[in-house]
């Protein structure tokens, strides 16, 4: 297993990156129309073509999603992975013509010390287009993709990914762009919220710290305009599941963000996650392997948030954050 989202058969992950505008695209395609749906908790979201996840919204099945830097202007990425998509004759037929559907979501990197000044046409579309012509099944963590830009209210964030094999026998993964306004680590120290879930040692192996430090009376924020952070998230299963069942994963999904981000879902996030299944596995009983595969994922996606923080580099931009490593090394 390579403890990423692409341990559930079916999916590859692509990512672009540029340093110098503080920014980047991250892609998943799916090998085949895929079931999905989504579930947004945080109070400034920027998302595309979500109203068609609900349950009872005509268009069944996707072919990629879209998570991106650029606030408002990266929801053109989308539109480049769909170009990408229709180069290749993928997309819902309609008579003789062929529409990727491609949902998305964004985060708030605008003033993190890059290069914003793109003029007429901002470069998310072409960012978005080499994404989807760059995905694979492995791909790097941390300052890439659409955590290339992302920050917490201490520390550079980033993308992380984890896998994990629900008790139900099914895989589950978890893709993220952590760009939370709160924070992911314990009063500024190096050890992660998400510490109690983490495998082995894929971000650092610290644990919780001892004594557990009491929590302060106000918790750190950002203090930046509403929708001007978010984090973003993609999970995913092998399992059969229905478009009503990826919903009530999306929406369990969320406690994976609590176990690893301090505070969430504020109004000052656009918190986001979609969920997907590949429909390889079916469910020996519908509501009980829901529900572990639905664990399985708050587990996986908290460890996911706590590795993107763990990979992060630092911008190059003189006074941006520090990331994790900067501060603390590596671990072990």
């Amino acid at each position: 297993m390579r403890n990423l989202i692409t341990d559930v058969a079916g999916l590859k992950v692509g990512n672009a990156t540029d340093l110098d505008l503080a920014s980047g695209v991250t892609v998943l395609l799916f090998d085949q129309p895929t079931v999905a749906s989504v579930d947004v908790r945080g109070g400034g979201p920027g998302t595309r073509e979500t109203d068609l996840l609900a349950p009872d919204e005509t268009v069944g099945a996707i072919h990629a999603l879209t998570l991106s830097g650029g606030s408002a202007f990266g929801l053109d990425a989308a539109g480049g992975v769909a170009a990408a998509l229709a180069e290749r004759g993928i997309g819902f037929p309609v008579g003789d013509a062929r529409v990727p559907i491609v949902p998305g979501a964004v985060l708030f990197d605008l003033i993190n010390g890059g290069d914003k000044a793109w003029g007429r046409f901002p470069p998310y579309r072409d960012l978005g287009y080499a994404a989807a012509n760059a995905a694979g099944l492995d791909f790097p963590l941390g300052t890439v993709g659409a955590g290339t830009g992302a920050t917490t209210v201490d520390l550079k964030g980033g993308l992380g990914s984890a896998s994990m094999m629900s008790p139900s026998g099914h895989m589950v993964g978890a893709l993220v762009a952590v760009n939370a306004c709160g924070a992911t680590n314990f009063a500024g120290g190096p050890h992660f919220w998400a510490a109690p879930f983490e495998q082995g040692d894929e971000f650092g192996g610290l644990g919780l710290p001892h004594p557990l430090p009491p929590l302060p009376a106000r918790p750190a924020l950002k203090g930046l305009p509403p929708g001007a952070n978010t984090t973003i998230a993609i999970v995913a299963t092998d399992a059969i599941l229905t478009k009503a069942q990826c919903k009530r994963v999306a929406v369990m999904a969320h406690d994976g963000y609590a176990h690893a981000i301090w505070p969430v879902h504020t109004p000052l996030d656009g918190d986001t996650i979609f969920a997907a299944a590949t429909s390889m596995k079916p469910l020996a009983d519908p509501i009980f392997d829901l529900a572990l595969i639905g664990d399985t994922v708050v587990r996986t996606l908290a460890r996911a948030c706590a590795r993107a923080i763990y990979e992060a580099a630092a911008l190059p931009q003189a006074g941006t954050l520090p990331a994790w490593r900067d501060r603390w090394g590596r671990v072990p």
